[in-house]
């Protein structure tokens, strides 16, 4: 039977700034795609807790963790090949912002998992968005990466911080 009616919602809700071709040619590579984005993971979830949760939606190809690429630790995010897209829908409707190691985790399509791509894409190495970040997040490696080199240098040259460190907002941050 044909389809009378367009699908609205959105394939995803990111664009790869690094995949190569139109935008036509990126959408139509996510139709195809039985590969998921998984973000927001905790940097200590292992592959066996991420395999039991994903492997109830079908069979699991592979998972491909995302990697920190200075140091090739964790970053918090992973790639999930299913073998059908089926499997891949299901799971991107029914998983997505359900609970993974005390995280909310988001599942989005994705284009395919090329070599390469599992490392971070921030200046340090790992995620852009946890460099930026200004609060405490015990899951994903503490304060963000610009925020802990400040807090560093601070302690290194005797001016305090220890309050900063122990979770207390600044006057700027407040």
């Amino acid at each position: 039977m044909a389809r009378l009616f367009l699908d609205q919602e959105p394939l995803t809700q990111y664009k790869d700034r690094a995949f190569e071709g139109t935008i036509e040619a990126y959408l139509d590579a996510l139709r195809a795609s039985a590969t998921l984005y998984v973000g927001n993971l905790s940097f200590y979830t292992s592959e066996t807790q991420a395999r039991a949760l994903f492997a109830r939606c079908g069979v699991v190809r592979r998972i491909v963790f995302g990697l920190d690429r200075e140091r090739r630790t964790p970053c918090g995010f992973a790639f999930v090949e299913y073998e059908t897209r089926a499997a891949a829908e299901r799971c991107a409707r029914y998983l997505n912002g359900t609970k993974l190691d005390d995280r909310e985790i988001r599942v989005d399509f994705d284009w395919g998992y090329r070599e390469g791509r599992e490392f971070g894409r921030g200046k340090s190495g790992g995620q852009v968005r946890d460099e930026y970040r200004t609060y405490y997040d015990s899951g994903r490696g503490g304060y963000g990466k610009l925020l802990r080199d400040e807090l560093e240098g601070m302690k290194a040259r005797g001016e305090g911080g220890a309050e900063v460190a122990a979770g207390e907002k600044r006057a700027r941050d407040a």
